[in-house]
């Protein structure tokens, strides 16, 4: 069934495992789940005090940009962040605003960052979700620790992981596509290429010249070109705002793009997806998508 509806639905409450891969995870259906984080240290503690004193000294990895586009399409280029070490009590200091900066920065670095570079706050939330491990019979791949500026905007994008994207303080407003809605959302490939700072502060892009070409999507839905890709007036996009203490199933192969408010901190649980009948019929329609433009 490809219909979806107008609006994403809300659970008040944790489901069961088998509740949740029956009604969500095999259909492959959106949802918002309030109270299933409300235990977590994390939603009092994570002030920017107890930040400062648990891991304010410690050097982390930063994505740095000129504009808050990191990982999009840009000048005809799929342009990466600058990846910036620097202490977190500094990267602090910029979000809160008590140093300023032309640019914008997030931490944002999606390699179970949160295990990886802040095992320090680990104990505060959950290494797993435990009803979303049973349902799956797995643990996550990964668990990332996220927190930057309002102007950090996340292109429109899939991944192939089913995510548990759980908010711990402000606010995340995505915006959905479910994977049908991809005959009408383009993909081109980019030269990849990364951002620089140079001598005088400024960023320069440098292409990545012995890799290959990335396939992305360039369009902005928030604000689309229909006259270059009038098809996309035929999608569907779903919108909806995750607060603080609430967590978005979001499943493998949704088309989103991402916003958030200004400080917002959210950790997510990326579990490796099923390469089954869902994926191949995704393929498919990939498939049958590009060879439509070749016509």
């Amino acid at each position: 069934e490809l219909g979806w509806p107008e609006s994403i639905p809300c659970l008040d409450r944790p489901p069961s495992p088998l509740e949740f891969y029956r009604e969500w995870v095999s259909p492959n259906k959106p949802c918002i789940i309030r109270n299933a984080i409300s235990h977590w240290p994390a939603l009092k503690k994570w002030t920017s005090g107890y930040l400062r004193e648990v891991v304010g000294s410690k050097i982390v990895s930063v994505a740095v940009t000129p504009h808050g586009y990191a990982d999009a399409v840009f000048q005809d280029r799929f342009v990466m962040p600058e990846e910036r070490q620097m202490r977190f009590m500094d990267f602090l200091d910029i979000v809160e605003k008590k140093v300023t900066s032309p640019n914008v920065f997030y931490v944002q670095k999606q390699c179970s960052n949160l295990t990886e570079d802040f095992p320090e706050l680990v104990c505060d939330v959950q290494p797993d979700i435990p009803w979303m491990s049973e349902a799956l019979g797995k643990k996550p791949d990964a668990v990332n620790f996220w927190l930057g500026e309002s102007a950090s905007v996340t292109s429109l994008h899939k991944d192939h992981y089913e995510n548990l994207y759980c908010v711990i303080s402000g606010e995340k407003y995505f915006l959905l596509h479910p994977p049908s809605d991809r005959p009408f959302i383009p993909y081109e490939f980019y030269q990849p290429a990364t951002y620089q700072v140079s001598e005088d502060g400024s960023f320069e892009i440098v292409d990545e010249k012995s890799a290959d070409k990335v396939p992305w999507i360039p369009l902005d839905p928030l604000n689309p070109n229909l006259e270059q890709y009038p098809e996309y007036a035929q999608a569907k996009p779903l919108q909806c705002t995750v607060k603080a203490g609430e967590m978005l199933y979001l499943p493998s192969l949704w088309f989103h793009h991402v916003q958030q408010s200004h400080g917002c901190i959210a950790v997510n649980y990326w579990y490796d997806m099923e390469y089954d009948l869902k994926y191949s019929y995704y393929q498919l329609l990939d498939h049958l998508t590009e060879t439509v433009k070749l016509l």
